[in-house]
């Protein structure tokens, strides 16, 4: 009979020995969470931190990575967003610190930009939102893949992560695939484990974590909150499209709606054209996420959040919340021996 801790070693063995980690977890970027402090924190109890670029400038990003390399011996990874006008210099500001994993998100990574972080020694991780795209950013030369379903935070697809990891999982052998969304149980993570997923991504669980710099006010927001306070943004009309944002309801939530139905109002009297009217609804939640993050301001702020925000009920270590994860997975994997046995 294999030891529960045993047992969860080799089904997550792939994930580890692909981040080069204790544990195959994840930290997920969180701009203005994800930074050096929350990610040193995750690498050094055994996961995988990851620092969210973001909007940062190639001069910024340097600076970050210099300060995280200061403050762990361990992996880390940096997320740059695919979108980003500085994409290509901030590839190469990670290959010059020698980060050992680039992972390139919000929008597909077109194939120089996977091939640019490859050619200089990095291991490119990329985010499949269906399996004709997961099949397709492999043989674009990803070397692994996160599914990342519609709980989680921040900007979401459409379809839950249950949904995603059925679809996919079974398909992509050739590369290790990490399930994120809505996960904050070392039993759930188990059972992504015993499904085929290599590893997790988790990030609303380390929001709360004691080494996140996130405000205090920003901090209690999330204790507070249940699973169904965490919603995506509403679009009111499809001629102006909304990338549904999954976040706690507060204040500007609720005015995000009065200001997309203004605007709509507006473009039928004529008195804005579609372009200028989408910008209106686009530009609503221009630094939304700062005020809340950094300065605390939890009515007007954006407070990007996944549903296992339930699941947060307080403020402790970074090496706390990993080691409560892989013990419920542990027992959860005792208990099955014991029930067979």
């Amino acid at each position: 009979m294999i030891a529960p801790h045993k047992q969860l070693d080799e089904l997550w063995q792939r994930g580890r020995d692909f981040l080069g980690t204790e544990y195959a977890i994840l930290g997920g970027a969180m701009t203005w969470v994800s930074e050096r402090n929350l990610v040193s924190a995750l690498s050094s109890a055994g996961g995988f931190g990851v620092i969210a670029c973001g909007a940062m400038t190639p001069d910024l990003l340097d600076g970050e990575i210099a300060a995280t390399v200061a403050m762990t011996d361990k992996p880390f990874g940096v997320n740059l967003i695919t979108m980003h006008p500085q994409l290509e210099e901030l590839i190469d500001v990670c290959l010059n610190h020698d980060i050992s994993h680039i992972i390139l998100a919000g929008g597909l990574p077109g194939a120089p930009a996977i091939k640019r972080a490859k050619d200089g020694g990095a291991k490119v991780v990329c985010f499949a939102p269906t399996l004709a795209l997961a099949k397709r950013l492999t043989r674009q030369g990803a070397d692994a893949l996160v599914i990342e379903g519609a709980e989680a935070g921040g900007h979401i697809g459409p379809v839950a992560t249950s949904i995603l990891a059925q679809e996919i999982l079974p398909h992509i052998e050739d590369v290790p695939v990490f399930i994120a969304g809505g996960i904050g149980r070392g039993d759930a993570v188990l059972a992504y484990l015993e499904m085929g997923a290599s590893g997790c991504q988790l990030g609303t669980l380390f929001v709360c974590a004691t080494e996140s710099v996130a405000h205090e006010n920003f901090k209690k927001a999330f204790i507070r909150a249940s699973a169904r306070d965490a919603v995506p943004s509403v679009q009111l009309d499809p001629q102006f499209p909304v990338i549904p944002v999954r976040a706690l309801q507060n204040d500007a939530t609720r005015e995000f709606q009065q200001t997309q139905r203004g605007v709509i109002d507006a473009f039928d009297r004529g008195e804005v054209d579609q372009t200028e009217a989408q910008l209106k609804i686009e530009n609503y939640w221009a630094g939304a996420l700062r005020r809340a993050v950094v300065d605390g301001d939890v009515e007007t702020g954006s407070l990007m959040a996944g549903q296992s925000v339930g699941m947060v009920k307080e403020e402790k270590p970074v090496a706390e919340i990993i080691s409560g994860l892989i013990r419920e997975a542990v027992d959860a994997l005792t208990a099955r021996e014991q029930a067979s046995g």
